[in-house]
C-alpha cells in the first residue's frame, strides 16, 4: 500500500507569498544573490526548516540544506530563492517552498526513517557565476574561480559580497550522493507550452545545453560624414551583416526546439557621428541535443571565417561558457509521471527544459528529475510572471506523490 503525503495547500500558498515579500517589486521580486533581501529570505527559510524538525545549515557560498541526519532513506529536493533583477516571484522559489512543504508533511507523518532534505542553492541566476551553489556542492567550484568572479551588474567581487553577507570564513558543504535516492526539483515551465495546450504538469526529460559565444569585430574609427563608404572599416556594419547571415543559416539547420539569442551588442565609441572601430556581440545557443549544438557550432565557425575573409574588418569568435545537455533519470521520470497522472489524468506530458536548472548540475553525481507547472502566458524573468494557485497546489501534490513512491519504494 502506498504511503500518502498530505500537503497543506493553504500553508503552501501562504509560505510562497510570504517569501515573495522579501525584495518585493511590483508583482514580482528583486532579490539578487547575497543582497540583504536574499539573505533575509534565507534566514526565513531556515526558520521554516526548523519547523519541519530539520537541522538547517548555511554554508560559505550561501547554500542552505535542511539536514535530517538520522534518516535512512532520503531525497534531496529544492531549487533556488535568489531572483533575476526585477523579476518574477515563482522562478526558483516555487521549488524551494515545495520541498519545504513536503518536509513538513513528512514531519507530521512521524516516520523517522525517511526524509526529504530541502535545499536552497545560491546564485542559480548567475549574478556572479552560473550555478554557483550547486557547482560548489558537487566540488566543481574552485577557490580561484571565487577569487575571479564579480557581479555582472555591479562589478562587486564575489569575495566582497560573501563578506558583506556574513558568509566569509564559513565552510562550503559537499553533497555526498550515496546519502540520497536522488534529487528532485520543481519549477515553473517559464515557457508557454503547458499553458497553451491546457496541460497541468510537465515531466522533464532533459535539460538543454547552453553555449555562449563572444563575436568581436575590429575596424577603423573615423568621421561618419567625410569617410567614403568604399573605404570604411565599419565594425558595426560588419556585425549586423554577419548576424543576419547567422539568423538565416540557423533557421535552416536548427532542430524544432533550438533557440538562439543575441542578448548584447556593444559598439565603441558608441557615438552617432563616429564610425565604430569595435563591435562585440554575445550570442547564446540552446538545444537538448549535443549533435545539434555541434552542427550549429560548425556552421557558425564557417560563417565567421567566410565573413572575416570577405570583410575589411577583423572578426573573432570565442566560446565564453558552455553547459552540456543533461538527461533526467529514467526512474525519477517514471515516479514523477505516475504521480502527475494520478493528480491530473490525461493532462501530463514529458518535455525538455529550454532553461538551465540546478538539476542538470546534480545529475552529474546522482539521479535527478524535474517537474514543471504552467507559466501563465509563458512569462518569466519579469514581474508579471505567474501561475494559477490551483496549478501550484497540484504541482506540489504531484511532487509529494513522487517523493512518497521513491522513499517507500512503491512505484505502482
Amino acid at each position: 500500500m502506498q504511503t500518502k503525503l498530505e500537503i497543506d495547500p493553504d500553508r503552501l500558498l501562504s509560505n510562497l507569498r510570504c517569501l515573495a515579500t522579501f525584495g518585493a517589486h511590483l508583482t514580482g521580486v528583486h532579490r539578487p544573490t547575497f543582497s540583504p533581501q536574499d539573505m533575509a529570505a534565507r534566514a526565513w527559510l531556515m526558520d521554516r526548516m526548523r519547523e519541519a524538525r530539520l537541522e538547517p545549515e548555511l554554508d560559505g557560498i550561501g547554500n542552505i540544506l535542511g539536514r535530517a541526519p538520522h534518516a535512512r532513506r532520503r531525497l534531496l529536493v529544492g531549487s533556488h530563492s535568489d531572483s533575476q533583477n526585477h523579476a518574477g516571484w515563482l522562478d526558483g522559489a516555487l521549488g524551494v517552498v515545495f520541498a519545504l512543504e513536503i518536509a513538513l508533511a513528512i514531519a507530521k507523518l512521524g516516520d523517522p526513517d525517511v526524509a526529504v532534505e530541502p535545499v536552497d542553492w545560491a546564485d542559480e541566476e548567475a549574478h556572479f557565476a552560473s550555478f554557483l551553489g550547486s557547482r560548489s556542492a558537487i566540488g566543481e567550484l574552485s577557490e580561484a574561480e571565487i577569487d575571479q568572479s564579480r557581479c555582472a551588474t555591479t562589478g562587486t567581487p564575489l569575495r566582497q559580497a560573501l563578506a558583506s553577507a556574513g558568509l566569509e570564513g564559513r565552510p562550503r558543504f559537499r553533497i555526498d550522493p550515496s546519502c540520497y535516492l536522488g534529487y528532485l526539483e520543481a519549477h515553473i515551465e517559464q515557457g508557454d507550452y503547458l499553458d497553451a495546450h491546457d496541460l497541468s504538469l510537465g515531466v522533464v526529460s532533459s535539460i538543454v545545453g547552453i553555449v555562449q559565444y563572444r563575436l568581436s569585430f575590429r575596424g577603423q574609427r573615423n568621421h561618419a560624414g567625410t569617410t567614403r563608404m568604399a573605404i570604411r572599416k565599419d565594425a558595426g556594419a560588419a556585425a549586423v551583416a554577419l548576424l543576419h547571415r547567422i539568423h538565416e543559416r540557423f533557421r535552416a539547420i536548427a532542430a524544432e526546439r533550438t533557440v538562439w539569442t543575441v542578448g548584447s551588442i556593444r559598439l565603441e565609441p558608441g557615438q552617432v557621428s563616429i564610425i565604430p572601430d569595435l563591435a562585440e556581440v554575445m550570442l547564446q545557443v540552446r538545444d537538448a541535443d549535443d549533435a545539434v549544438l555541434a552542427r550549429l557550432d560548425s556552421a557558425l565557425r564557417d560563417m565567421v571565417a567566410e565573413a572575416g575573409a570577405a570583410s575589411r574588418c577583423e572578426i573573432g569568435l570565442q566560446v565564453e561558457s558552455r553547459t552540456n545537455p543533461q538527461s533526467m533519470d529514467a526512474r525519477l521520470q517514471k515516479a514523477l509521471e505516475l504521480s502527475a497522472e494520478q493528480a491530473s489524468p490525461g493532462r501530463v506530458m514529458r518535455m525538455p527544459s529550454g532553461a538551465g536548472h540546478d538539476a542538470q548540475i546534480l545529475a552529474q553525481v546522482m539521479p535527478a528529475g524535474m517537474l514543471f507547472v504552467p507559466s501563465i502566458g509563458g512569462i518569466s524573468h519579469h514581474w508579471d510572471e505567474n501561475t494559477r494557485d490551483e496549478d501550484i497546489v497540484l504541482g506540489c501534490q504531484a511532487l509529494a506523490g513522487a517523493c512518497a513512491r521513491l522513499l517507500w519504494g512503491d512505484m505502482r
